[in-house]
């Protein structure tokens, strides 16, 4: 039994077309983990969106699109490095079909007649090329028909891209910013016909192309994308053993003694999954600071929290997760629930590895006492809403989309990268 996630699709597919119409030209992100949903699954919802490019984190993710099946245009965001290694591509003529980022001359030289987007070094100062740099970017750049040009010119430039700040403490402009990035791209002689962002407003995207009517402002969304409507998801693990247990009574690993008359829940989710690997946070204010100093010193004394919950109420980890499952302690008094049922889950979606994602239809789940939920699910490549799937995919026998569906493809010809 599996740690699931399931997809209210119509609402979920609603929050994607809102934001669609409130962002014209929209580029869909999949990268990572598919931020819960996989890769795959994703390209295929940017092809139902009429998405023409769908940015990826990597060669290797773009090469993974391609080979399912995906017809439109990939970008690769993940700047290209000289001397990185070739990734290969299911067919020859796949290549005119991705376009590399570059945050330096040296990887637009060395990209001849690859069509390339140059990122730019924002206040992020995570990588981007240099304003002064942009002098040099026509001479270093290839032809705009994509040839390799006898002067040894190198990528094709067809547009910039810039990756803004998510907070601003010092309260500066981001359409500021991008501005003045306008104004140097157009000022050094390069053409900005198309800029990317990451991290601007719809106000801020309005603004910026009312005041540069000649640039074409597309926005680069992910997380608000997919998991923007957080009532349109829910985790959930499946119960695999409930165990009774006494005060004093040993268990697990490390036999510790349970705190008080109660049940050992054993559940679907472990550090596989992602499970109790907490990613680092920037706290605000001085409340999360109280907070996360309450928690580190309940940790000292074994006292963590999970993530499950069950009639209302967030469980204690028994003890740190195994590798697929987690064993929970639910006090006395509690109904405990049974085999087979299901725990809702709160986790972070880009840091989670679900076995399955299964479409549902509303429905009333008798089994947790916390009220209904819906339980209807149907695997999303019987609905009909899906264009393609991937190519060998490994699917469970009951409905749902294994992990493995989207790990399932060989590229054969072709490179990313050359």
């Amino acid at each position: 039994m599996s740690l699931s996630l399931y997809v209210d699709t119509d609402r979920w597919r609603a929050h994607q077309r809102a934001l669609l119409a409130e962002f014209p030209g929209l580029v869909p992100v999949a990268k990572g983990n598919g931020y819960g949903l996989g890769n795959l699954r994703l390209a295929q919802e940017a092809q139902l969106l009429g998405s023409d490019l769908l940015a990826v984190g990597t060669a290797a993710e773009a090469a993974e699109v391609l080979a399912a099946g995906y017809p439109g245009e990939v970008l690769v965001l993940t700047p290209y490095r000289v001397g990185e290694p070739t990734v290969a591509l299911p067919r020859p003529d796949d290549g005119r079909r991705v376009l590399r980022t570059v945050a330096g001359l040296e990887a637009l030289r060395a990209l001849a007649g690859a069509r390339v987007v140059v990122e730019c070094m924002t206040g992020m100062r995570r990588h981007g090329i240099a304003r002064a740099d942009l002098a040099h970017c026509a001479q270093a750049a290839g032809p705009a028909d994509g040839t390799c040009s006898s002067t040894g010119g190198g990528g094709t430039i067809e547009g910039f891209a810039l990756h803004l700040p998510l907070d601003r403490p010092d309260r500066s402009s981001p359409v500021a910013e991008v501005a003045d990035w306008v104004a140097a791209i157009t000022g050094a002689g390069l053409p900005a016909g198309t800029v990317y962002l990451s991290h601007l407003s719809a106000a801020g995207v309005a603004e910026l192309a009312g005041h540069h009517p000649r640039t074409v402002f597309r926005s680069r969304i992910g997380t608000r994308l997919w998991l923007g409507d957080v009532a349109a998801l829910e985790a959930r693990a499946a119960v695999l053993d409930v165990t009774p247990v006494r005060r004093g009574e040993r268990y697990g690993y490390r036999q510790h003694r349970a705190p008080a008359d109660g049940h050992l829940l054993v559940v679907s989710g472990g550090t596989a999954h992602g499970i109790g690997m907490e990613a680092p946070k920037y706290l605000h204010g001085m409340l999360p600071r109280l907070k996360g100093i309450a928690k580190a010193g309940l940790a000292t004394v074994n006292r963590t929290l999970s993530p499950y919950q069950w009639g209302g109420r967030q469980l204690w980890f028994a003890e740190p997760p195994h590798m697929q499952v987690s064993i929970l302690f639910l006090p006395g008094g509690a109904k405990p629930p049974v085999v087979g049922d299901e725990l809702v889950v709160t986790v972070r979606h880009t840091t989670t590895h679900f076995d399955r994602v299964l479409d549902r239809q509303a429905r009333a789940l008798p089994s947790d006492p916390a009220g209904p939920h819906s339980s209807t699910a149907t695997d999303s490549s019987s609905t009909g809403a899906s264009p393609w799937t991937s190519p060998g995919a490994s699917r469970g026998a009951s409905t749902g989309v294994s992990r493995g569906a989207d790990q399932s493809t060989t590229p054969s010809t072709g490179a990313v990268g050359t």
